[in-house]
């Protein structure tokens, strides 16, 4: 039997939070994707106001996300 998960409401921003943080972490890694996509870096950054590397945005984030208890 298939299980299918629906996310509602503030469930999809947790997720897409939590989506742009592994993103980020796969990016540091040297994962790169060849479409013209922008990266989970920028988009941290222009959402977030962050500034620095990408060592730097994920440690700000990673703090942003436990203070909204994401993480």
């Amino acid at each position: 039997m298939n299980k299918i998960t629906v996310l509602t409401g503030d469930q999809i921003n947790v997720f897409r939070a939590k989506m742009l943080h592994t993103g980020l972490k796969s990016e540091i890694r040297g994962f790169r994707l060849t479409s013209k996509a922008p990266t989970c870096y920028s988009i941290i950054k222009r959402e977030y106001g962050l500034k620095g590397n990408k060592q730097k945005v994920l440690d700000q984030y990673e703090q942003i996300l436990k203070d909204a208890g994401v993480l």
